[in-house]
This record gives C-alpha cells, structure tokens and sequence, in this order.
C-alpha cells in the first residue's frame, strides 16, 4: 500500500507515465523522448511546433518588460489592467460581448486552468454535465475530478459533426447543472451553425442550466462560416461563462495566458478566489499578449498556412483506401476515420513506428472518438518537413490497407 490509497478516487485513477506507459502528447515526457527520436510532433496542439515563431512587435513588448525589471514583480490576480482593456475591446469587436474590463474579465494562466477555473464553483458530486462526445478530452476529465457525473451528447459524422437538441433534451435530468462545450469543437473542427446554438440557448434557459464553452480556436474559422458566440444570445450572458486562450489563433502557447468572460455576479466570485486558485499570470507574458492583441494582423498569415494544409491534408487522407475525413472547418488540424484500417490506437502505434509520425488517438475525446485520429498539419514552420510527415502517414496508411485487403 502506498500514499496514493489515501488519495480522493478522482485523482489516484491517473496515470503520469512513472509507472506505466502514457502516450498522451500533454502527459510526462513521453511525446518529448519521440521528437528526440526524430518522430515528427503531429499531435502536438501548438501552432508550428517544435519551431520558433513569434511577430517581432510581440518580441519587443516582451523583451521590454525583461530588461526593465517589471517582470520581476507580480501582477494583480485578476489580470493586468491594460490587458483587460485590450481584451474587452476584442471581445466588442470579435465576439460581440460588450464586456466590463473591471467587472466581467479575468486574466488566467493559460484556457486550461481557466476553464477548470470556470466550472469549479458550480459542480458539485453527483451534479450531471451534458458533454458533447467528442471533444476535448479535459471537457471529462474536469467533470470527473469535480465529482460530477458526465452525460455524453453523441455527435456523429454523418451529421457534420453538428449536435441535435434531442440528444440534449433526451439527457436532461433533474440532478442535470451544466452544458460544456468546446466552439469550434475539438478534435472535429466543427463550428456549431446558429440554428443548432440558438436552440441549444433556450434549452439551457427553459432548464437553468450554466453553460460554459471553450473557445480557444475561435481565431481560425473558414470557408466564411459564421461564428457564433453563445454568450451573445437572448437569455445567455447571465448564465455562460466564455473561455478563451491566446495560445491556438495567435500561436503564443508558451505565454500561458487565457481569460474568461462572464457576467459580474459570476465574476465577483471568481475574483474573490483567484489568488487562491489560479494565482497571477506572468507578469512579461501578459505584456506580450496586449502587444499581441492590439495587432493579430499577423493572424491572417497564420491563416493562410492552415488554409493551405487542411486542403492538402483533405486530398491526401481522401485518396488512402479506407480512410475518410472531412474538409475541417476551424483551427489547424485534422479529424480522420480511419476505422475500416482498425483499432485507432494500434494505427498510432503503427504510424510512430511506420512513418515516424506521432498523432492523437480519437480515443482520448471521448467515446465518440474511437475509430478516429487527429492529425496537427499545422505543426512545423517548414513547409517541406509539413507535407513530408503528411506523405508518409499517406504511404503507411496506403501499405496498412492493402495488408488487410483495402483497394
């Protein structure tokens, strides 16, 4: 018997990678030991990773504040004031969330720890969360360590991905709190249409419902779908909590910086715990990140880059024998069904060992997510190295098929 038996149930159930083998890219070292091993990082959620990339005025500002000493001291928990003014001017004219800087915003270290930030004061045990399935993964796990009950929303790929209020409808239950969603969603990519959020809205009004959502791959969203904050609708701002990251669309996830918007009766009690809980965010990242958000012009290259390799992306996983996936919607990376080669792990094992390409298993996004992989094309800044890692998943993947029959 070891400590770990007089730990909450919750916590001793994970597994770091210490005593068994972990091959999540966000648990231990595991994922770093296979870039060292010449394995390209195609599950490694971080724009361009493992290379350097970052606007020069974002490098100045942070520079700036090293050199003058500021870095040294603390910030205010809530956030640097500046940077909520920044923020609230974004959220007016990006998302259309007439937000309070010193009322309704809260400066987090990164979505992460902003988003279990956003849920822990409402989830009590046995409270039940309606979790669309899939997404992603900490969407569970957060539920799980609050003691609260997961009750999975199927969204299905014959549907685009889009979630039916039925399936919501027929979840709800008296010990039903809250709705968790991530938009656009991940690991599908799915931007949820106006119809289906509107419907979604009076369903969580009709029931009082809290909603909280996890926007941190709002900045990338194509084929002018139109974006939708669900905060924004009647009845909603009162009772959304909205999450969202600089680390994904402005490709800063080493700042570690999020915030999340909500109206003040929610916030004064975010407020009143954050030191707490959260502490203050870096003090020279938060610099960087008004830098940042005063000009993401920057973003529109970005753009390009990851307009460019989903459609490669699209054509190549297309033209493998059994193999499907559909033109993704957001973001900067795929979600691929592969379910017809086999078991979604062992097609991650086989991809490491085959093309010397590591990817997520669909697994860890749920139940839904069995029979599936996502693939980051938009790791690496050099083009080259890009296509290359998508060629050889192309030639694994077309030997794999035609060692089980698949024309």
């Amino acid at each position: 018997m070891t400590i770990r038996s007089k730990m909450s149930p919750r916590f001793a159930k994970l597994e770091g990678g210490l005593f068994s083998k972990v091959t999540k890219a966000d648990v231990g070292d595991s994922y770093l030991d296979l870039i060292s091993k010449g394995i390209a990082p195609m599950g490694w959620a971080d724009p361009f990773y493992p290379d350097g990339r970052m606007p020069e005025h974002v490098l100045r500002a942070t520079i700036e504040c090293l050199e003058s000493g500021t870095a040294s001291h603390y910030t205010v928990p809530i956030g640097n004031p500046e940077l909520r003014q920044v923020i609230a001017k974004r959220l007016k004219e990006f998302n259309g969330i007439d937000a309070d800087p010193g009322r309704n915003i809260l400066v987090t270290p990164g979505s992460d720890s902003g988003l279990f930030y956003a849920m822990l004061p409402f989830i009590e045990p046995g409270d039940e969360v309606l979790v669309p399935d899939p997404s992603y993964p900490n969407n569970f796990l957060n539920v799980e360590l609050m003691g609260g009950t997961i009750v999975r929303v199927p969204l299905r790929e014959a549907n685009g991905f889009q979630f039916d209020i039925e399936d919501f409808k027929q979840r709800l239950s008296d010990k039903t709190k809250m709705i968790l969603i991530t938009h656009p969603n991940n690991p599908t990519t799915t931007v949820f249409r106006r119809s289906n959020l509107e419907a979604l809205a009076e369903f969580a009004v009709e029931n009082d419902l809290v909603v909280v959502v996890d926007q941190a791959f709002e900045d990338t969203v194509f084929d002018d779908i139109e974006f939708v904050n669900i905060a924004t609708l009647p009845g909603m701002w009162e009772r959304t909590l909205s999450v969202f990251s600089v680390s994904k669309g402005l490709g800063l996830s080493g700042f570690r910086v999020g915030y999340v918007a909500a109206d003040d009766h929610v916030m004064d009690v975010l407020y009143g715990a954050c030191v707490n809980v959260l502490g203050a965010t870096n003090t020279a990242a938060q610099l960087g990140a008004i830098a940042a958000l005063k000009d993401y012009s920057f973003v529109n290259k970005y753009r390009e880059i990851y307009e460019k390799r989903r459609k490669l992306a699209y054509d190549i996983f297309n033209s493998i024998p059994g193999v499907s996936m559909l033109m993704p919607e957001s973001g900067f990376y795929s979600w691929i069904n592969v379910s017809k080669l086999g078991d979604s792990s062992e097609i991650c094992e086989f991809l490491i060992g085959d093309a010397k390409v590591a990817v997520n298993d669909g697994k860890a996004y749920g139940h839904e997510g069995s029979g599936y992989i996502r693939v980051i094309h938009g790791a690496l800044t050099n083009e080259e190295q890009a296509v290359d890692a998508l060629l050889r998943m192309k030639e694994s993947l077309e030997r794999l098929a035609k060692s089980k029959g698949i024309a």
